[in-house]
């Protein structure tokens, strides 16, 4: 049966399907040239095109992915071969497309350095025309720091607020909001700081999605896992991080929710899917949400590497963008082994 893209429940759902996953592929200009440097290609429009159509082009991809999150300009590019646009390309195969449509972290303001997203000004008529070029969710990123002094209350709240507002425009333009509060995992922090901090802010988070009458079967939550900082001294190992990440999100996460599809958050490959994978051997058949994934550069970075800018490499990048999404798919089912990296 085909997907009923003008239902919000169902392209919930869809997202979030056992044995798939979210193709993150909204880096910005600035991100995606960062990326490119470290190949040594220059980010041109043609170049960004053609890493994006690599990508999508991959034979199979729809097996694995389920919905891929694209940035204005990819919204706005086409295939390769056939100059099809990418949010029709997509569709085409029974991929979602969606669109990033936050406009990053700044400064907060009356802050000791934290971070406030903005993009609300404007989003209204800017989902209304994401919706007429094909985009059927959207995504929106909070930053939140863990140090000595900091996520405030302040500034958990602003989030919140932020994306809860955002969340409402999305679901009043029949778009299905991902609803993203990263904690970020830099510092020295340990797995009980990160328990802590993840636990309050989806609290907070929550607490706005229903002040703001967001209906939580029509959304995604696309959230940190519970780590250690990277820096940390003594870090928490594949069934800490797992069950510590269930526990917080069985306090905070409402039932009626139809999906998580975790980021990786600067993780390694390897440990964004042993983890995401250990989640749902834990869960088994007794899910309250589908587990899966949205992951950027933990897909995509093998075949960065591969690409290098070349033609030539374009089969080598996509069998190992595929092999990245394969593993991952098996991940969100409980049935990824660390012997099948080999």
């Amino acid at each position: 049966m085909s997907l009923n893209f003008d239902c919000l429940e169902e392209v919930a759902e869809a997202m979030t399907a056992s044995g798939k996953g979210i193709l993150a592929a909204d880096e910005s200009t600035g991100t995606i040239g960062n990326r490119f440097s470290q190949i040594n290609t220059e980010s041109t429009f043609e170049n960004r095109n053609a890493y994006r159509d690599l990508l999508f082009s991959a034979e199979g991809m729809e097996h694995y992915i389920s919905g891929v999150i694209l940035y204005d300009e990819t919204l706005r590019q086409s295939s390769l071969k056939d100059n099809i646009p990418y949010p029709q390309y997509l569709s085409n195969k029974g991929v979602i497309p969606g669109i990033k449509v936050d406009m990053g972290a700044h400064d907060l303001p009356r802050s000791d350095g934290e971070k406030i997203t903005s993009g609300l000004d404007g989003l209204d008529e800017r989902l209304k025309e994401y919706r007429k070029l094909g985009a059927r969710f959207a995504k929106w990123r909070a930053v939140i720091n863990i140090n000595d002094d900091n996520p405030s209350g302040y500034c958990i709240s602003a989030n919140a607020h932020a994306l809860a507002r955002y969340a409402a425009l999305c679901q009043s333009n029949d778009i299905v909001p991902i609803v993203e509060p990263e904690i970020l995992m830099n510092g020295t922090h340990d797995v009980d700081d990160s328990f802590v901090v993840t636990e309050e802010v989806l609290h907070r988070v929550f607490f706005e999605l229903y002040s703001q009458g967001v209906s939580l079967e029509q959304m995604v939550l696309k959230p940190n896992m519970v780590l250690s900082g990277y820096d940390a001294s003594d870090r928490a190992d594949v069934d800490e991080v797992a069950n510590a990440t269930l526990q917080c999100f069985f306090r905070t996460v409402p039932a009626a929710v139809p999906g998580i599809a975790f980021l990786s958050g600067g993780q390694s490959d390897e440990d964004a899917t042993a983890h995401l994978n250990r989640m749902n051997q834990i869960l088994g058949e007794n899910k309250i949400w589908n587990l899966t994934f949205s992951y950027g550069r933990a897909l995509q970075q093998p075949a960065l590497k591969a690409w290098q800018g070349k033609q030539e490499n374009v089969k080598a990048a996509q069998d190992a963008f595929m092999k990245r999404a394969k593993l991952n798919g098996l991940a969100s089912s409980g049935k990824y082994s660390l012997d099948m990296e080999n």
